[in-house]
């Protein structure tokens, strides 16, 4: 198909190799970074503020931007067998975060400093990241395992295991629930909460687009504003470094190799939700999406999503992955044009050379934080019920979540469950969403399948790539 047919049959203004006027390419890329912003940002904070790695925390928000831009850029300009050639912001995952906290908590419990604790975090995603490298030369085969069952599980189970952090932080945070837990979900602190939900919530009923797509920006800044004339946001000007350096392994190089097995797990499912952003791309850039082209964008972008993620972690951020919200700007505003990745990249790199970003966001009200990640949580909890929405509830099937939901949730709810178990195996179990992910995978594994459900489920896979496809076309307000 020519590049006028493709722009005719999906809307486009700009195709995927047109070359928009710098004015242009300059305004999209900013539509861009804000819709992403947050996502990117936000695991920064919550990883530092609950690990209470404090004087680092702006040079981590810095680095996570910066290594956003990289991957940006390189989905945009395609480096080798690197890049989608297609507008794939790369931005830090949520799926990581209940994994890595659960790292950090145990490393901290041992006496480890806040170094120590960077350093085994980042040495373990780092590690990790190579499966998904791996599995990027097996996508094909990698969906007979990762079925629509397997995933939708453990997206809903990310999604429900998190909840717990945005509440904590709606109340005052963890440092406050620990220290001084009487003010612990004060009025002040439920009623900042509550601004920043109504605020998205209202937002998100409107009938403007970038009204949705904005929600959680504004409601932040809404929430902010709030808590300052309610007195709980005193914002302290703090001197730090003038530009942030990257320093590959700054912290040092500890890998804990129970941790890496349960990192590993999170990047097999990255792998597939990668593929149907991508797909969904595609559809709204007027790619196909059969074929040799579309198998090798896949390929690409799968491969990309583990360099990347590795290449973050030696920069010392957090794993990254191919973000689905920028689906929908591309969507809205008709420019599909790779050449603005270039733009969003460069913006996104000059903003994580400046850690004094990172210090003005460390001081956001937790309130403020709590109550936009509590819908950003939820949003993956519901993504992941909407998967399974596509697949048939046959005695297999309920089988297979039964015992992946209850020994996933019940160690959410009970962590202390493993606790006599040797340290390695606590790595791997003692975090809910490996618990419920291998789980998923090996009974779908061993428990054998009725000819009529191989065709159900290619039915569903079949199903779930109709849905990836259509993703884009939805509002996504994270």
């Amino acid at each position: 198909m020519s590049q006028e047919q493709t722009k005719a049959s999906s809307d486009l203004i700009y195709g995927v190799d047109d070359r928009p006027p710098i004015g242009s390419a300059i305004f999209g890329g900013l539509q861009h970074v804000l819709a992403s912003f947050v996502g990117i940002i936000t695991p920064s904070l919550i990883i530092g503020g609950v690990l209470g790695l404090g004087e680092h925390i702006p040079y981590l928000i810095s680095m996570a931007l910066m290594v956003s831009g990289i991957g940006t850029l390189i989905h945009a300009i395609r480096i080798g067998p690197l890049g989608t050639g297609l507008i794939c912001v790369q931005g830090t995952s949520f799926a990581f975060l209940g994994t890595v906290l659960a790292t950090g908590f145990a490393v901290k419990a041992a006496g480890g400093t806040p170094e120590e604790i960077l350093a085994t975090i980042f040495s373990v995603c780092f590690i990790a990241a190579f499966v998904e490298v791996f599995l990027s030369f097996f996508v094909e085969k990698l969906g007979k395992i990762l079925t629509p069952l397997v995933t939708g599980i453990v997206i809903t189970t990310i999604g429900l295991s998190l909840i717990r952090v945005g509440v904590t932080d709606i109340g005052g945070g963890a440092w406050l629930l620990k220290n001084k837990p009487e003010l612990f979900g004060s009025m002040t602190n439920l009623a900042i909460g509550a601004i920043v939900l109504v605020t998205v919530i209202a937002m998100n009923r409107s009938t403007n687009p970038w009204m949705r797509i904005t929600s959680i920006v504004v409601g932040m800044i809404v929430g902010t504003i709030a808590a300052y004339f309610m007195g709980a946001f005193n914002f302290e000007w703090k001197t730090v470094a003038l530009v942030s350096i990257p320093v590959p392994f700054k912290f040092g190089f500890s890998p804990d190799w129970g941790a890496v097995i349960a990192m590993s797990v999170l990047y097999l499912i990255t792998a597939i939700e990668t593929a149907g952003d991508i797909t969904a791309n595609c559809t709204i850039s007027g790619l196909p999406v059969k074929g040799p082209s579309y198998r090798d964008r896949i390929r690409r972008g799968v491969l990309t999503d583990g360099i990347a993620s590795a290449f973050a972690s030696a920069l010392n951020s957090f794993p990254t992955t191919t973000f689905s919200q920028n689906n929908g700007v591309i969507q809205l505003t008709g420019i599909a044009s790779r050449y603005v990745g270039i733009f969003i990249a460069l913006i996104l790199i000059c903003l994580g050379l400046f850690p004094v970003i990172g210090m003005i966001l460390q001081q956001l009200p937790k309130s403020v934080l709590g109550g936009a990640t509590l819908i950003m949580f939820g949003t993956v909890a519901a993504a992941g019920i909407r998967i399974l929405s596509n697949v048939r509830m046959t005695r297999r099937s309920m089988m297979i979540m039964a015992v992946s939901f209850g020994l996933g949730l019940g160690q959410a709810l009970r962590p202390e469950l493993f606790g006599q178990m040797p340290k390695f195996f606590q790595a791997i179990f003692g975090n809910p969403v490996p618990m419920a992910g291998l789980a998923a995978i090996f009974l779908t594994l061993i428990m054998p399948r009725s000819a009529e459900g191989i065709e159900q489920e290619r039915q569903e896979e079949e199903a779930a790539r109709i849905q990836a496809e259509k993703e884009g076309e939805m509002d996504v307000a994270v």
